[in-house]
């Protein structure tokens, strides 16, 4: 069940950090930080279901490795990267914005 809270939150999360780049890039910054702000909040969700596991596995009770728990740390990790990316390309389009060079 956590694995599967790994690949919703962080599916979610991806989703939004899209849905962040889009919205910057026609000049809505406003609600692009919106967006990566609700990003956080799902990744934070499933930062927490991660914790849950790594704290079982060392207390010992180990976590049978299957395909399905591979996949879901796989899934928090590009999740991450990309919400970092996100990030970014927010700033960079604000700034883009605030000087000129693009107009909404």
């Amino acid at each position: 069940m956590a694995a599967m809270g790994l690949i919703a939150n962080g599916g979610n999360a991806k989703s939004l950090a899209f849905e962040a780049i889009r919205d910057a890039k026609v000049g809505k910054i406003k609600e692009a930080r919106e967006k990566l702000a609700e990003a956080d909040k799902s990744l934070l969700e499933a930062h927490n279901s991660q914790t849950k596991m790594l704290t079982q596995e060392a207390q010992g009770n180990h976590t049978h490795v299957t395909l399905l728990v591979v996949h879901s740390q796989d899934h928090l990790m590009n999740a991450i990267t990309f919400r970092d990316l996100a990030g970014e390309m927010v700033d960079l389009y604000e700034k883009l914005y605030a000087g000129g060079t693009l107009k909404a």
